[in-house]
């Protein structure tokens, strides 16, 4: 009996020394060897499409107010990205994400957006990375050759651990029905 006791009483010290090892949140920090990052420059455009039978762009959340307007609506889209400013041109991809139009002055009006751009065709196919950032819409409606910048914040695939920024330019506007379209300079550091 005096054996069962010293192996059950082994057991629990065993089993107390090794739990605050697996219990910690991390394993170890390591230093990764040296991996050149890349640079990779993408342009292309980007279609926010409202209207029709079939939009690419859908409010989910509207603001319970008294005032109307955009302000504060959640949009969800899934709009396409082609090679040219012309919609009916190749489509490289889509758009994925939320915006929110944001500025209660109508002279600041925007939108917040988190998109992931992802790649459909060519040798980019299968990758994305994604752009987090605010959108000054009213800047882009009255200057045509207005430029953004917008920040990326990340990628999968080929952009792996991307960062960088995103300059873009409207290439059209339609304030009736909210279709727009975007001219997209990407600069992406990935490795």
């Amino acid at each position: 009996m005096e054996k069962h006791v010293i192996i059950v009483a082994s057991a629990i010290i065993f089993c107390l020394a090794t739990v605050p090892v697996y219990g910690q949140y991390y394993s170890e920090t390591v230093t990764p060897p040296h991996r050149p990052e890349k640079m990779t420059r993408l342009h292309f455009f980007f279609h926010d499409i409202l209207s029709g039978s079939n939009p690419g762009a859908v409010p989910i959340a509207l603001p319970n107010t008294t005032n109307p307007g955009l302000y504060l609506t959640l949009v969800a889209m899934d709009d396409p990205l082609t090679v040219g400013p012309d919609q009916t041109l190749t489509r490289i991809g889509n758009a994925q994400g939320l915006y929110v139009w944001t500025g209660k002055d109508p002279t600041q009006f925007g939108a917040v957006l988190y998109t992931d751009f992802a790649f459909t065709s060519g040798k980019f196919n299968g990758s994305s990375f994604s752009l987090f950032s605010r959108f000054p819409i009213t800047e882009i409606a009255r200057a045509k050759e207005e430029v953004v910048e917008m920040a990326i914040v990340g990628g999968r695939g080929a952009f792996r651990m991307a960062r960088g920024y995103a300059l873009t330019r409207g290439t059209y506007v339609n304030q009736f029905n909210g279709d727009a379209g975007l001219e997209f300079n990407v600069t992406l550091y990935h490795y």
